[in-house]
């Protein structure tokens, strides 16, 4: 590896953690975090929290069952148990370069079980789609009911809504749009007048296929209900946390929905497991709701701590499994 590909493989590790960091530091300015401890000590109920992580496990599990599923229409039929230790990975991978566990997931399925990597990823890529459209709509149900909540939060934290509607509205902004979409069909046209085109084309088309498997799906019901389980499992590993803390425990079910919608918006800033922006964004909606901003401080920092712990051991016990259980599996079909 020459020293220019070492450099930018750093900065993929280093600036993804000084900008969580940043955001860390100037959320939690005059924090006294000798509290911290002193709540981890007496004022966490651990059973609740516990109970919490069950949750989470339980996402990881129907991620990697709805995997295959959205694999059959592709023939392709990894062992199930490698699914899921693909997924217990690939979070773990995003703790250390954000959205690149979307990769190591596809690689381990084509290491471990020959699955066609392109065809894999593609799958993936609908797969966020999928989320994104949950996300979508989890966000607009939630700003139909709490509506005032969101207005608050707004312009508390000083969102300019005004540059968006003006971003969108410009016709510079289309114009712009156009003048891409005329390159990209430009760089298409020349491009396909080099050899290496038509193995770039076979990978694409494999990416393609990946995305359209969805439409082939047999068990359409059964991966619309792990899609519900996904969701509802991250809703209530965040949600039942809530009962762990005495300032937290009347909360409620609304406001239990609101800040997991906000705190889901804002992991989308590539920092590890949405540390700094999630912080934040918590941290403002309870003070919304009337908790004081050290309990919230916290709330967020043992809660966020915990959830990044799970997912480390997760990882572990995936990298660790997988070897394993692929191991045994070829000795019974050499015997």
């Amino acid at each position: 590896m020459n020293q220019k590909k070492l450099l930018n493989k750093i900065w993929q590790v280093i600036l993804p953690i000084i900008l969580g960091l940043a955001i860390l530091v100037w959320t939690y300015k005059d924090f006294d975090f000798k509290r911290v401890w002193s709540v981890i000590e007496e004022g966490i109920n651990y059973w609740w929290i516990v109970f919490s992580l069950v949750f989470g496990v339980f996402g990881h599990l129907f991620r990697g069952w709805r995997w295959n599923i959205s694999l059959a229409p592709l023939n392709e039929y990894p062992k199930l148990s490698n699914s899921v230790y693909a997924i217990f990975v690939s979070y773990a991978a995003n703790l250390v370069i954000p959205r690149i566990g979307e990769v190591s997931r596809c690689g381990i399925l084509a290491k471990y079980d020959n699955i066609s990597f392109s065809k894999s990823l593609g799958t993936v890529i609908t797969e966020r789609i999928i989320d994104s459209v949950c996300v979508i709509i989890i966000t607009c149900t939630t700003l139909l009911i709490q509506s005032g909540i969101f207005v608050r939060f707004i312009n508390e934290t000083g969102t300019n809504t005004a540059f968006f509607v003006h971003l969108f509205t410009s016709t510079n902004f289309y114009i712009t749009i156009a003048c891409i979409i005329a390159l990209l069909i430009l760089a298409y046209l020349l491009f396909r007048r080099f050899s290496i085109f038509t193995r770039v084309k076979g990978i694409f088309n494999d990416i393609w296929q990946g995305c359209l498997s969805i439409k082939y799906i047999e068990k359409k019901y059964i991966f619309i209900l792990y899609t519900i389980g996904i969701w509802l499992c991250y809703f209530l590993q965040f949600y039942v946390t809530f009962y762990s803390f005495d300032f937290t425990s009347d909360l409620g079910l609304m406001p239990g929905l609101v800040m997991f919608v906000v705190g889901s918006i804002a992991v989308i800033v590539p920092t590890p497991n949405g540390a700094g922006p999630w912080h934040f964004a918590i941290i403002t909606m309870m003070m919304m709701y009337g908790i004081s901003k050290d309990n919230a401080g916290i709330f967020a920092l043992i809660v966020h701590g915990i959830q990044t712990f799970l997912l480390i051991l997760l990882g572990i016990y995936g990298l660790v499994a997988l070897p394993l259980s692929n191991k045994r599996l070829n000795k019974k079909t050499h015997n």
